[in-house]
């Protein structure tokens, strides 16, 4: 995300390489590629020349430490720029409530339905609560049979009135039905429309003021850039939501809607959403570690969220042991591959370490990358992927054979995880990975 972005700050910065001190010539130059990078990447002219003006006014006042490099005080300044641009602090859902209603709004096509699955599963998994999902789109055709699909992938009920078609009493009716069967969240998702228009407007709002939610989001594709920031500011005069979603960011290399929209709307951002699937693709929206990735930084703190989610105490220590004896297999290295299969996309997990992102940018690594591997690996008998030693030459051709690649191929691979196991074991010998 946000790679055409990331790369034209970078060039910007470029100009106080070399420099010994920020001046005002090297600042003005830079400022002015910064504003020309952002309206670039879809942000409003006015608020990238307000943000750019902040930036110059901050950077003139620093005395450089000697420590310090210039491009390094502006990339600091501007990080933090960016950080308050974009909300200044990470703002949490409000699901208080005997059951906390969350009312979903925003254009059609623009990820509600997806997302309103994406978020009960979030709110079951992470809060411990019991969601319940409720259709009120009464007029996309099968818009109540793709809510049905997905809350039954989750696990999570689904609340629809087939032959009524006002959304208002649906929506009463399902909050009702909560509080009968103990259910503590309700996520309501409603109709759209292709564009604004006074009809569904009045409609989203009848609904609000019948149900008075805790909490109302405005959900809207990031890709759409100033039109999504547009958008919002409609929904927001009539229906005063309380916070946004920007959905398919895996899609978007502009950013102009995550810079932009607080900025108009005075709303903050609370979740992005990548991709279609269900699991592992809603993320809280921290301000801050988005104004890293941006700028290059990475998000480390994320990498180590996700990795202590899937994180098992038992398995890292039964693991530990085996390193210590140099007894890792085959069996063990199938089971952190799926480890690092549950915390998400490869690439977009490689890009939170800093330094990495960029090396991988234009490198297409997806989540078939384990594939040749862990065929590999099922080729091969519980007896040999206990015991990596006993795969000879003969061995290592039948299962180049038997997982539909080259000798060679299965070579490098069980090279590389001899290597691994090395430094997997020196890495303990250095106090790494000890509790």
């Amino acid at each position: 995300m946000f790679e055409n972005l990331q790369d034209k700050l970078e060039g910007a910065f470029k100009n106080l390489k070399g420099q010994g001190k920020l001046t005002e010539i090297n600042i003005a130059s830079t400022v002015k590629d910064i504003r020309r990078a952002l309206v670039d990447a879809d942000v409003n002219y006015k608020i990238a020349k307000e943000f750019t003006d902040t930036i110059k006014d901050k950077a003139l006042g620093q005395n450089v430490l000697t420590a310090v490099a210039p491009g390094q005080l502006m990339v600091k300044i501007v990080s933090d720029e960016l950080t308050q641009l974009m909300g200044g602090t990470v703002s949490e859902i409000n699901i208080k409530g005997t059951p906390a209603v969350i009312l979903i709004s925003g254009l059609q096509g623009s990820g509600k339905t997806t997302f309103s699955g994406k978020l009960a599963h979030h709110i079951k998994t992470k809060l411990n609560k019991t969601p319940l999902l409720v259709a009120c789109d009464v007029y996309r055709p099968a818009a109540v049979d793709q809510l049905k699909v997905l809350g039954e992938q989750i696990g999570v009920e689904v609340y629809s009135e087939t032959e009524n078609k006002n959304p208002v009493s649906i929506a009463q009716n399902a909050i009702a039905h909560a509080k009968l069967k103990g259910q503590n969240v309700v996520i309501v998702d409603t109709a759209g429309r292709l564009a604004v228009d006074e009809e569904m407007m009045n409609e989203i709002y009848n609904v609000k003021q019948a149900i008075q939610p805790q909490e109302t989001l405005f959900v809207v594709d990031s890709m759409t850039g100033q039109d999504a920031v547009n958008t919002a500011k409609a929904f927001n005069d009539r229906i005063n939501f309380d916070g946004v979603v920007l959905t398919k960011l895996d899609g978007d290399t502009r950013g102009g809607a995550a810079l932009s929209i607080k900025y108009t709307v005075n709303k903050p951002i609370k979740f992005v959403s990548r991709g279609e699937k269900l699991i592992d693709t809603l993320d809280i929206f921290y301000p801050e570690r988005m104004s890293q990735r941006i700028l290059g930084m990475g998000d480390i703190v994320s990498f180590v969220e996700k990795a202590q989610e899937q994180f098992d105490e038992k398995e890292a220590q039964r693991l530990h042991k085996k390193i210590a004896k140099n007894q890792f297999d085959f069996e063990d290295f199938l089971q952190q591959i799926n480890q690092i299969r549950k915390m998400g996309n490869i690439k977009d997990l490689l890009g939170m370490i800093p330094g990495v992102g960029k090396a991988v940018k234009d490198i297409d690594i997806d989540d078939n990358a384990f594939k040749k591997i862990e065929a590999i690996i099922f080729s091969m008998t519980p007896e040999e992927r206990r015991n990596p030693d006993l795969i000879n030459g003969k061995r290592r051709e039948r299962l180049a054979k038997g997982s539909g690649n080259t000798i060679q191929e299965v070579n490098a691979f069980i090279k590389q995880f001899d290597q691994m196991k090395v430094m997997m074991k020196r890495m303990q010998g250095m106090g790494m990975g000890k509790k």
